[in-house]
């Protein structure tokens, strides 16, 4: 039976989760989501968002402490419904995942040529109208494959370097956050809703951001895909999770309020890069590059997350005899799923040459994937309640009602992504392509994934020693 290493203590997976989901495109976008959203839209926006997250995070962080394994959500469905439906959580995941492991393939490169003209040179080709260019590409490639090293030797190294990463984070946006709130003042911030500006009144503006809000905040599950790494208890994992979306939201909110606080929120939304500009236009331009640094770093700590993530989704369900079985290999010495590394890198390489444009059409199809996700997450946890009500629970949820207002915020997401004329439909039919042909594509797979083990022989591999725990609630249920 395949078992990975337990090496990730709680500090590792806080940083994991948290630092995963702080990004980097906060940091420049800023400026297009004041003029869109107003100030006050974009950071109650963003505490609304926060609090749906945790809604669907408190349904995640009590499957997780009773199933701490590799795979996370995809393992959970599997229990709660049957085969197929795990194998959609699971490829659902994977399409969520490889979307962003590919975007930032190329996007590191282009964060980097904001202040690095020289690395828009040399055009190789354009697509979707946007070119790609070979020194962009090649950092991508080298992070890509820096990243892949880093993981090679276990996750001891790589999380060691993304606790490094995390805690840079916080101690510079503490200090851009302190500098925001020092010298700037309220009244740059108030009025909070300038509806001449944005076209929209104060509670749509409000409500309209909590959708892009909610992509800042995806990802949060990767603690529960790395779970059977973890070396703290199964209570203490099922808290991180929640932390992890706490601490970004807040993250996030502050960093916000202080970018509107420094300098009028409407000279900010006229600027081309957000929080850079606004610190700079306001005298500070070491903070303005404190600013960059910490959209660079959470870009690193989002791609190392995420790749360590498609690894262990594709290692979960290729154990659990959904997936061609090399890829349910580990190492004996590192125990860590090296097959599934290597494969997770080749996907990067397919498909980072696409350049940013294409994988935009990826990560916009990504969110409602994601918004399915949650929504399946949500049926598990209820579904599982009902059919193992026996079933230890080391973090249980007191308030059960919390996590269906996070399943109707799912299905709201679903609806306003696919259906015409709300103003958040996918606008482009290469992504409805891109939709639907994954999963078409994932039919396939699945038709044709060999089947050469039992049931219950899958469930035992998948579930490890928590397999007797569920094999004794599912018996005193029946």
């Amino acid at each position: 039976m395949a078992e990975l290493k337990k090496t990730l203590s709680g500090t590792a997976l806080v940083a994991v989760g948290a630092a995963g989901l702080i990004g980097s495109s906060f940091v420049y976008l800023s400026s297009q989501l004041f003029a869109e959203f107003s100030a006050g839209g974009v950071i109650i926006g963003m505490l609304l968002a926060t609090f749906l997250a945790c809604c669907v995070a408190l349904a995640i962080s009590e499957l997780t402490s009773s199933f701490p394994r590799a795979g996370g959500e995809f393992v959970y469905a599997y229990l709660a419904f049957n085969r197929p439906v795990g194998f959609l959580m699971g490829w659902l995941a994977v399409g969520v995942f490889c979307g962003i492991v590919a975007f930032y393939v190329t996007a590191t490169g282009f964060l980097l040529g904001q202040v690095i003209p020289a690395l828009n040179t040399i055009p190789l080709y354009s697509i979707g109208g946007e070119a790609v260019h070979l020194p962009v590409l090649m950092i991508g490639l080298g992070m890509l494959f820096l990243t892949l090293w880093m993981n090679w030797y276990g996750t001891t190294v790589a999380f060691s370097i993304q606790v490094m990463m995390f805690i840079t984070i916080v101690v510079l946006g503490l200090a851009v956050v302190f500098v925001g709130f020092d010298h700037g003042d309220i009244s740059n911030f108030l009025p909070a809703f300038n509806e001449e500006l944005t076209g929209r009144t104060s509670w749509s503006s409000v409500f309209s951001f909590v959708l892009p809000a909610l992509g800042f905040l995806t990802g949060f599950s990767i603690v529960a895909i790395l779970a059977e790494e973890a070396s703290v208890s199964a209570r203490q994992v099922g808290r991180i999770v929640i932390l992890s979306v706490v601490i970004a939201g807040a993250f996030y909110t502050l960093m916000f309020m202080a970018t509107a606080w420094v300098i009028p929120w409407e000279t900010t939304a006229s600027f081309s890069s957000g929080t850079i500009d606004a610190f700079r236009h306001a005298g500070f331009p070491i903070v303005a590059y404190l600013a960059f640094a910490i959209g660079v770093l959470g870009l690193l700590t989002t791609f190392l997350a995420v790749f360590s993530s498609v690894s262990r989704l594709l290692f979960s369900l290729a154990r659990a005899g959904l997936l061609p079985k090399f890829l349910a290999r580990i190492d004996n010495e590192q125990r860590i799923p090296r097959n599934a590394l290597l494969f997770t890198t080749v996907i990067g390489i397919a498909l980072g040459w696409l350049g940013p444009k294409s994988l935009v059409w990826l990560l916009n199809v990504g969110g409602v994937y994601v918004a399915m996700m949650w929504l399946l997450t949500v049926l598990t946890f209820y579904r599982l309640r009902k059919t193992l009500p026996s079933l230890h629970r080391p973090y249980r949820v007191r308030l059960t009602w919390l996590p269906a207002i996070g399943g109707v915020a799912a299905l709201l997401i679903i609806a306003a992504n696919l259906l015409p004329g709300t103003g958040m439909t996918l606008k482009s039919n290469v992504e409805y392509m891109i939709l639907c042909s994954w999963l078409v594509f994932g039919v396939l797979v699945y038709l044709f994934t060999g089947k050469d083990k039992s049931q219950q022989a899958n469930l035992e591999d998948m579930l490890g020693d928590s397999y007797e725990a569920f094999a004794k609630a599912k018996a005193q249920n029946s």
